[in-house]
């Protein structure tokens, strides 16, 4: 069975890394519980690697990262774009009635986030 992936890559100050991390721990915390398959928080290590000389858009220029910031690489798997859709739902839910996180100002810009909803082309 194919899964399905949401994507996020976002700039978070490093003084703030600390703070985005305890987030992190407790969004996946509710995404897991709501039945999320793996929850994965990465932050950028090797991002100005030259690839063999090979032309491509780094990932800080992507999200307009600024001197101090990190960039980190955030991704969620899913069974299917249905099952995404159903744990979404629960946990916005959760995070609007019952969370910590409801009224908690985000340890990033949100508008320079980059988001999507990936398909599994390949899988190994």
């Amino acid at each position: 069975m194919s899964k399905y992936v949401d994507g996020f890559v976002l700039p978070v100050p490093e003084e703030k890394l600390g703070e985005y991390k305890k987030m992190a721990m407790e969004g996946g915390r509710v995404w897991k519980k709501h039945g999320a398959l793996e929850y994965y928080e990465c932050v950028g290590d090797d991002l100005f690697s030259e690839m063999m000389g090979m032309k491509y858009l780094k990932f800080p220029k992507t999200v307009s990262a600024k001197p101090g910031e990190v960039v980190v690489f955030s991704f969620i798997v899913f069974k299917s774009r249905a099952h995404r859709d159903s744990v979404n739902a629960k946990v916005m839910k959760e995070f609007m009635e019952n969370s910590k996180m409801k009224d908690k100002e985000m340890p990033f810009d949100m508008k320079r986030m980059a988001y999507g909803g990936f398909e599994t082309l390949v899988a190994l």
